[in-house]
């Protein structure tokens, strides 16, 4: 994940530590930037501050994991061991309930870290990125952790649904295309809302201009390939074809870009094969009511690489 900041004169080691905290946000979006992460924190916390608060802290203990293991501190430095922390405590806290989902959540993004640091030792022999994989695994498997464990309550949104009495009202609703390409970025971190949309959209360009408009692409991709092929009215509306799409075009195009060589198309390509992965993903998983969080982008982000590396082999 690339540096898109001009390097600090750090004075102390707190400063190093509140920096590498903010680039743990960011780097969900496969930004280094400590400018970004403190502009999405606070587009979290006006969707919802109690989700802000605890991107804060999840980000915190992810970090401060990463610098306690000592060997690796550059990489917690670019704050690779905050992000799916990050992640994996807005998704504890969205999809569990009861007073203990909090403490749930701050744990889960202890782990998280955890199960970060291994994935990066596993996944260097393949040639492929960690990505948010980590975050998945954990979420899916806490989850479903929850039918067997008393303590562990799960919100209503999770319901595990028969497929082939699964029959979706693909035509409900009106289409609504600004809210939806925002919500597209937003959804991202779990975000809903126009005005927060637009402050991590705000985000990603101040890290860069040409991130801004990848960023723009893959949600306006993701969402008319989505609307192309029939998706649901409410899932457009509400982004959930979008961040994926958004995400994929960030890795291919520009976090893991081949050098020397234009990588805006595969990008695209990236953004439209997330939208036929995230419903066959959803379709999957809907006996157990899982969602497919990022794992559309996951998928189709090491496909294009791997398959990148082996065509572009002399």
């Amino acid at each position: 994940m690339q540096n898109t900041e001009r390097k600090a004169q750090p004075d102390g080691h707190f400063k190093l530590f509140v920096l590498a905290v903010f680039r743990g946000i960011s780097q969900v979006l496969l930004i280094e930037n400590a400018a970004t992460g403190l502009i999405v924190l606070a587009a979290i916390v006006i969707s919802s501050y109690p989700l802000g608060l605890i991107a804060l802290a999840c980000s915190v203990i992810g970090t401060w994991i990463g610098y306690s293991g000592g060997k690796n501190r550059a990489t917690a430095a670019q704050g690779l061991f905050g992000y799916n922390s990050v992640l994996a405590g807005l998704a504890f806290s969205l999809y569990l309930d009861g007073s203990a989902k909090w403490a749930f959540a701050l744990a889960g993004a202890a782990v998280a870290a955890l199960a970060t640091a291994a994935a990066m030792h596993v996944m260097r022999h393949f040639g492929l990125p960690v990505l948010t994989f980590p975050y998945i695994v954990l979420t899916w498997m806490w989850l479903l952790a929850a039918f067997h464990l008393n303590a562990v309550h799960l919100n209503a949104k999770i319901q595990p649904q028969d497929i082939v009495s699964l029959q979706p009202d693909l035509k409900a609703g009106t289409i609504e295309w600004l809210t939806g390409l925002i919500n597209g970025v937003g959804q991202v971190y779990f975000v809903e809302g126009l005005v927060s949309g637009i402050l991590i959209l705000l985000a990603i360009f101040v890290a860069g201009w040409r991130l801004g408009l990848y960023a723009i692409a893959g949600t306006v991709i993701g969402g008319i390939t989505a609307y192309g092929l029939g998706a649901e009215i409410t899932m457009l509306n509400s982004g959930l074809y979008g961040f994926n799409a958004v995400l994929a075009v960030l890795a291919v195009s520009f976090a893991y870009r081949h050098a020397g060589g234009n990588n805006f198309p595969a990008g695209l390509l990236a953004a439209i094969l997330t939208v036929p992965v995230a419903a066959g993903i959803e379709t999957w998983l809907n006996p157990y009511g899982l969602p497919a969080l990022t794992m559309p982008f996951v998928l189709v982000t090491w496909v294009m690489i791997a398959g990148r590396q082996l065509l572009n082999k002399p």
